[in-house]
């Protein structure tokens, strides 16, 4: 048993480690040879990098950055972020350094990977960082960068993750404006960027906005069930059900969570019951507290009333 949880760890190390060399490639690889800038974290660190010709490279800024949110998330919220988010950030600053250093890994004149038309290098770049950090995060890790500081402001403020991603994304973009020479055409690049992004993520981990619902069978559905409501701080229901072919009452847990919080869940439920059966379906929209705010006022409402009303009439 030992063993085997080993060898997924090292398994799960090592997808991170291709993961971030993937990220990494996405900037140094593409953006960053073509002087271009998009959302995120490192969005802001490449910024910074033109605005001072160089001096400070763009993934050192990232892994400063990192730090500075983790420590003051964790000061402000008690965040515990875990080890594979630190190894992230790490690996991903060191593959950068390293993707930097190998002009035949860079999308630049006389080079393999090189491409005249402009509009493709955000394209090819999107895909490749929605690729990078999809797997990080299906695999336990955390991307940090506005992730941190999406998660504070919604602790406090009643907004939404996708908003707030939304937001922070296009106000990164919008500083490449403030270069002299930088123009809206380098902006619109970066916007491009932004969408491909979204786009692909939405298939690689289900998007900022998924959330999954899990039926879960277990004869340990109670140390699931503690683990859900202590560790996590999400909530749970207990469903009373019956099997029909040896006619006994069993307990089924139904969970409703984020995507971002999955992957941790299927690893803990595997470690608790590795017999434990479980049902899992991503959910479109789920609303209330902890997810989405209901859309719609009190008009809105009383009209579905009435209509329902009238048809059973």
């Amino acid at each position: 048993m030992k063993k085997s949880r080993v060898l997924l760890t090292v398994h799960e190390y090592l997808i991170i480690t291709l993961a971030c060399f993937i990220f990494g490639w996405a900037w140094e690889g593409f953006m960053i040879p073509w002087g271009m800038s998009a959302g995120g974290m490192m969005g802001l660190s490449t910024i910074i990098q033109y605005a001072t010709g160089g001096l400070i490279p763009a993934q050192f800024t990232y892994m400063g950055l990192n730090v500075l949110l983790i420590v003051i998330a964790v000061f402000a919220m008690g965040i515990g972020f875990g080890f594979k988010t630190i190894y992230a950030i790490l690996m991903s600053t060191v593959a950068m350094h390293i993707i930097a250093s190998i002009p035949g890994l860079q999308c630049a004149p006389g080079q393999f990977f090189y491409v005249k038309d402009a509009l493709l290098v955000p394209v090819i770049a999107g895909t490749l960082e929605a690729t990078g950090l999809g797997l990080v995060i299906r695999f336990g890790g955390s991307t940090g960068g506005t992730d941190i500081v999406a998660i504070m402001i919604n602790k406090y403020y009643p907004v939404q993750l996708s908003v707030v991603f939304l937001i922070t994304d296009l106000i990164t973009v919008a500083l490449l404006l403030f270069l002299p020479e930088k123009t809206f055409t380098d902006a619109t690049y970066g916007v491009v960027e932004i969408v491909i992004f979204n786009l692909l993520i939405d298939d690689i981990v289900g998007g900022h906005k998924s959330t999954f619902q899990l039926l879960v069978f277990s004869e340990k559905y109670k140390e699931i069930a503690d683990h859900i409501i202590n560790d996590m701080e999400r909530g749970v229901t207990v469903l009373k059900a019956q099997g029909w072919y040896t006619k006994k009452e069993k307990n089924v847990l139904l969970i409703l969570i984020n995507r971002s919080e999955f992957s941790s869940l299927m690893r803990e439920i595997k470690a608790l019951d590795p017999r434990a059966f479980m049902s899992v379906s991503s959910t479109k929209s789920v609303y209330g507290e902890g997810f989405e705010e209901i859309k719609g006022g009190m008009n809105d409402a009383k009209s579905l009333i009435k209509k329902d009303t009238k048809n059973e009439a």
